[in-house]
C-alpha cells in the first residue's frame, strides 16, 4: 500500500479523523518525538508534521513562534526527515503528511526530497503556498512514487480553482475554515457549512477542515460536515508548556470526535 492509499484508508467510516498538527523540532528535537508518540497515543488517525520554515505566511503567531524556535534548534529538512525516519523505527505506522511550504522542498531538489521523504516513512505533502497550477514537478514526483500531494481550499476559492482541486488533490482535500491564518478562534466561523457543501457538490473525496479549531466542542461541531478535523495552533502552544497538556487536550479533541456523524 503506497502513501496516498494509506491516507484515504484512514479516514474511518464510523467517525470523523482526528489529525493533530505539530512541529518538527518543538519544543527541542527530542521532545518533538515525544509530543507526536502522545498524539498517537491519544488517538490520531493521521499526522500533520510541519517543517520549519523563515516566513510560515499562512501561520499565526502560536506556530509561528514555534517554527522560528525549531529553526533556532537548527531544524532542517533533513533532520525532519530523520524524525519522520526515527518514528517508523518507534513502530508508529500512523499515516503522516509533512507540511511544508515550497521553498525548502525546492531548496532541497524536489525529486530527491520526495524519494528521500518516501525512505523515511513519509506518506504525503501539504504545500500551502504551491497552487495546482505550479505543482507540476512535485506532482509528477508524487504521483511516480505513490505519495498524496494535498492542496487547500478556502472559503474565497472560486469555482473553478474548486473543481481543479477536487480533481487533483489526493488522500483528502483540505479545507481552510476561515479566511486569515492558523490559530484557535471562540467559535467555529459563520458560513463553514455551506462552504463544505459547495466543495462536497463536486469533490468525491474526504474532505477535513482546519485552522480555528483548539477544543473538544470545536471540534464535535465540525465533525458534523467534514471526514476529517485538523487541529494545530491549539496543540502546539500545549506543547510549549508540557506534554501532560498535550495528552489531555488530544484526549479531549479524540474523545469530541469519538461517535461523532457526518451530516450530509
Amino acid at each position: 500500500m503506497n502513501g496516498t492509499e494509506r491516507i484515504a484508508n484512514a479516514f474511518p467510516a464510523h467517525r470523523t479523523a482526528f489529525m493533530p498538527y505539530a512541529v518538527l523540532g518543538y519544543p527541542t528535537p527530542q521532545a518533538s518525538l515525544e509530543v507526536i508518540e502522545t498524539l498517537v497515543a491519544a488517538g490520531a488517525d493521521l499526522l500533520e508534521l510541519g517543517v520549519p520554515f523563515s516566513d510560515p505566511l499562512a501561520d499565526g503567531p502560536t506556530i509561528q513562534a514555534a517554527t522560528q524556535r525549531a529553526l533556532e534548534n537548527g531544524v532542517t529538512l533533513s533532520q525532519c526527515l530523520a524524525t519522520v525516519a526515527e518514528l517508523r523505527n518507534r513502530d508508529v505506522g500512523t499515516p503522516a503528511l509533512l507540511m511544508s511550504y515550497v521553498n525548502p522542498i525546492l531548496a532541497y531538489g524536489v525529486r530527491r526530497c520526495v524519494a528521500d521523504s518516501v525512505a523515511s516513512g513519509v506518506d504525503g505533502f501539504i504545500v500551502p503556498d504551491l497552487p495546482p497550477e505550479e505543482a507540476g514537478e512535485l506532482e509528477d514526483a508524487c504521483r511516480q512514487h505513490g505519495l498524496a500531494l494535498v492542496y487547500l481550499l478556502a472559503p474565497t476559492s472560486s469555482p473553478q480553482r474548486t473543481a481543479l482541486v477536487a480533481e487533483k488533490s489526493q488522500g483528502f482535500i483540505y479545507l481552510v475554515s476561515l479566511t486569515g491564518v492558523t490559530g484557535a478562534r471562540d467559535s467555529a466561523p459563520p458560513g463553514l457549512a455551506e462552504f463544505v457543501a459547495r466543495v462536497r457538490a463536486v469533490a468525491h473525496k474526504p474532505l477535513a477542515v482546519g485552522f480555528g479549531i483548539g477544543t473538544g466542542e470545536q471540534a464535535k461541531a465540525v465533525a458534523q460536515l467534514a471526514e476529517g478535523v485538523i487541529v494545530g495552533s491549539a496543540l502546539v502552544e500545549q506543547a510549549g508548556e508540557s506534554i501532560e497538556r498535550v495528552q489531555e487536550l488530544a484526549v479531549e479533541l479524540r474523545e469530541a470526535l469519538n461517535g461523532s456523524e457526518i451530516r450530509t
